[in-house]
């Protein structure tokens, strides 16, 4: 189960974001892409927030959304993102993944610059299909 990693089920094409963007725009993306929140990155690709449903709704119910100066997914997004590695075991994901509130993590490499999403459904599936093969094997 270690040689399974985040790369082999992570999203590679996720919804993302800049932190300049109107959150309408951001919201009607989320929606699209039927994804529970996403990165937001920098110019250079690395990420520097993350965007979740609970944070538009939050600035929805504040009204910002709806007035004249629209808010930018900056007013909205979270500044403190746990990222995950590429190359990290999916084991050792699930064993993290506990108590933490994200339900997406931005998959990035050494660089910082993101590569990806998993979710907890991604990392439910691995383990579902990797306990699935043993069972059959034997």
């Amino acid at each position: 189960m270690r040689s399974v990693k985040v790369q082999d089920y992570m999203n590679r094409h996720p919804v993302k974001f800049t932190r300049s963007m109107p959150v309408e725009t951001a919201v009607s993306m989320l929606v699209s892409a039927n994804q529970s929140g996403g990165p937001v990155i920098d110019e250079h690709g690395a990420v520097i927030g993350f965007l979740s449903e609970q944070d538009c709704l939050a600035m929805m119910l504040e009204g910002t959304y709806h007035k004249e100066q629209s808010a930018t997914v900056e007013d909205c997004m979270s500044a403190e993102v746990v990222t995950v590695n590429s190359d990290m075991a999916i084991l050792d994901l699930a064993q993290q993944l506990g108590n933490q509130r994200p339900k997406v993590y931005p998959v990035v490499d050494y660089a910082n610059q993101l590569v990806g999403v998993i979710s907890r459904t991604d990392v439910l599936r691995a383990i579902d299909l990797h306990l699935r093969d043993s069972y059959a094997n034997h």
